[in-house]
């Protein structure tokens, strides 16, 4: 029995290296090409430890669904265990520009980004002041400021209905694109 739980350990491991290796586009939006792939990446990853044993089989499962809260606690808890696992979002367009070396790394191809870009109803590259390719496949974005929607703050604030609000610079996207290193907060720790 120890052989199975030891086999379903080295698996999973297999399993998530693996699926690092396929990269974001396949978690994401899988094409049907992707599925069938990744259904027998599954397949063959359980084939060795469950054979015919029922007992087996439900052991391997047990054991594998042990190993994905554990590698989800993990995640929680050390940033270096979710930056492997789950991976950071990777700047594609930078101040209007496409990132094309950032590109290739992800197999990312410029086709397949102005689809996205339209799918998100931006037309031009020019209005984005960031975009980022999270670890899910999606794509986050941040508009230059004369392309972004007029939000109801800013409407108060242009007819002097609500005192000017000190801005930040700091935003989601800080964390991507500032050099420095940051941590999660102390209460996800």
């Amino acid at each position: 029995m120890g052989t199975v739980i030891w086999q379903s350990i080295v698996m999973v491991l297999a399993g998530v290296i693996l699926l690092r290796i396929a990269g974001r586009k396949s978690i994401s939006q899988m094409t049907l090409a992707q599925t069938v792939v990744m259904i027998s990446i599954g397949s063959i990853i359980i084939q060795p430890i469950i054979e015919t044993s029922v007992l087996r089989t439900i052991v391997a499962a047990a054991v594998f669904i042990i190993a994905l809260v554990s590698m989800e606690y993990l995640q929680l808890k050390f940033n270096l265990v979710e930056k492997f696992i789950t991976g950071k979002a990777k700047i594609i367009i930078q101040n209007g520009q496409i990132q094309e070396q950032n590109l290739k790394k992800l197999r990312f191809t410029v086709d397949q980004l102005e689809m996205r870009l339209r799918q998100q109803g931006i037309a031009n590259v020019e209005d984005v002041k960031h975009a980022t390719l999270e670890p899910n496949g999606q794509i986050g974005y941040e508009l230059i400021d004369d392309a972004k929607p007029l939000t109801v703050g800013e409407f108060k604030r242009l007819m002097n209905m609500s005192p000017q609000q000190p801005s930040t610079n700091k935003t989601i996207f800080s964390e991507i694109t500032n050099a420095s290193e940051q941590d999660n907060p102390d209460h996800l720790h």
